[in-house]
């Protein structure tokens, strides 16, 4: 016997079609009406650089040239990072930047799976753990949600990584970050995160993917992997959505 969801789906297909003509998919980073949704238009998809090797084997910042296995960036070699690379889907500019301010201040959510889309080729295979870079209670109760979260949720149903939002606490309130220089940066963030009860019996021994919208100066990715490090973790990469190349541009 049919259920009712069964009886129910003539009925409902019409509508559907109705809703697909009046609210077509559109381009996450300009609106343009797309064939899909999370499709970029023409113009969008060309200007996105998207990373990826040759890298730096510690900090992952993209070459211009294959450098040899193990190569690392003069910044490495000076000042090895606390985490095991950054893996970024594409490089921080306009329309990467458009993106992820319509998720993070005008709850468009469904820029994080567009995000999500993106950031999955760049999954570690060996990922044991995927946790959000946490938002502080204020700010989540403002906000209504944490970006990094709604990232990490669609990267875990589409990979099967177990996701582990409530690990990692922002327990200090921090200033906006942006203008600010990388000194002023680390410091601002120092203290600001804590691992929860229990952490490091889920953390011991795994590779924990920290995921977060953009990786600016490193200051956050590098207290959290500290932290996380600290607690068990044998390896903390970063997975994000955009990385700033450019020293002098600066995230929201």
């Amino acid at each position: 016997m049919a259920g009712p969801a069964t009886l129910l789906r003539p009925l409902v297909r019409p509508l559907a079609r109705i809703a697909d003509l009046a609210l077509p998919p559109r381009c996450p980073g300009c609106g343009a009406i797309t064939p899909a949704d999370h499709r970029f238009c023409a113009a969008c998809w060309g200007s996105l650089r998207f990373l990826g090797p040759p890298w730096c084997a510690a900090c992952h910042l993209p070459f211009e040239h294959d450098r040899g296995e193990g190569a690392r960036c003069g910044q490495c070699l000076a000042d090895p990072p606390p985490h095991d690379g950054v893996r970024a889907a594409v490089a921080y500019g306009e329309v990467a930047r458009a993106i992820a301010l319509k998720l993070k201040y005008s709850g468009r959510l469904a820029c994080a799976a567009t995000m999500g889309r993106a950031m999955a080729r760049l999954m570690p295979e060996e990922a044991d753990l995927l946790v959000p870079v946490p938002l502080h209670r204020w700010r989540l109760w403002s906000r209504g949600y944490n970006q990094a979260g709604l990232i990490a949720a669609s990267l875990s149903r589409a990979h099967g990584v177990p996701l582990a939002p409530d690990l990692l606490r922002r327990v200090k309130a921090t200033p906006m970050l942006r203008g600010l220089g990388a000194r002023a940066r680390a410091k601002a963030v120092a203290g600001a995160f804590a691992l929860a009860p229990g952490a490091r019996e889920r953390l011991a021994g795994r590779t924990v993917v920290l995921v977060d919208d953009v990786h600016t100066s490193g200051a956050t990715a590098n207290a959290c992997a500290r932290l996380l490090k600290r607690g068990g973790a044998a390896r903390v990469i970063l997975l994000c959505w955009a990385r700033v190349l450019d020293s002098g541009e600066g995230a929201d």
